[in-house]
């Protein structure tokens, strides 16, 4: 095998009319987790707006890509909304894509989103892989009922107010949080509820994908060395369970 990835030689026919922003979900860790249809979609596009361009070359040219890249992130959202707006309502083939998962969420996609609807400019999906969605089944806890609140506060205060939050949830609670502040994050959650159970998933499709469960005391004993890199979801158990429906 071609120690670069594989190269596709054929695709199947892309589906991104003329006009039509297309967000476009990307590999969370396993490159080769993308799907035929997202590639297409990428190597039809007259640009590719990305979170951070370095990023996403290294995801085109692992497939053979080579499509132009404009960055859109938070910095620049003012200047680089306008710019897709008046590509797309001049015809041209746009796709947007974060750094990993399902652009739009917890990334600044809505500003973009948001500026479609007002004027009435089309939009749609290629949906595919997301942290959020991996880290609640890999907990192990109830999927029937969730909430899933994005990055946790940097701010200590603000921090201990979500999980207070999160732990009077009836089902289970999705947290983003940085390798950086997540220890600080258990820590608050032992002082809230020491019995509650819950869970850290990490490298989610990577090679170490590891997730760690148990009460917060369990989980700062674990919480040490490598597993304090990578990217981070916080999953908490909700205070009562609705039936599962058994398969």
């Amino acid at each position: 095998m071609n120690p670069a990835g594989p190269r596709l030689l054929a695709l199947p026919d892309a589906e991104l009319p003329a006009g039509v922003c297309q967000f476009v979900a990307t590999p969370i860790g396993n490159l080769a987790d993308i799907s035929l249809r997202a590639l297409s979609v990428l190597a039809a596009a007259d640009v590719v707006y990305a979170e951070d361009t370095r990023h996403t070359r290294r995801l085109l040219d692992r497939y053979g890509l080579s499509v132009p890249l404009q960055s859109f992130h938070d910095h620049n959202a003012a200047r680089a909304v306008p710019a897709i707006l008046a590509r797309l309502q001049g015809g041209g083939r746009v796709a947007v894509v974060s750094d990993a998962g399902m652009p739009c969420v917890s990334d600044p996609g809505y500003a973009l989103v948001a500026a479609l609807r007002r004027e009435d400019v089309p939009y749609s999906i290629v949906p595919g892989p997301s942290s959020v969605l991996a880290a609640l089944v890999l907990s192990g806890f109830p999927t029937d009922r969730f909430t899933f609140v994005g990055f946790a506060p940097r701010k200590t205060g603000a921090r201990r107010r979500l999980l207070a939050e999160a732990l009077a949830e009836t089902g289970t609670t999705v947290i983003l949080e940085s390798c950086h502040r997540i220890r600080a994050t258990v820590e608050t959650l032992l002082e809230l509820d020491p019995t509650r159970e819950a869970a850290v998933a990490r490298e989610i499709t990577k090679i170490h994908e590891e997730t760690l469960r148990g009460t917060a005391d369990d989980l700062l004993r674990q919480l040490t060395g490598p597993r304090l890199r990578g990217e981070l979801v916080l999953v908490i158990r909700g205070t009562g369970e609705r039936r599962q429906k058994e398969v």
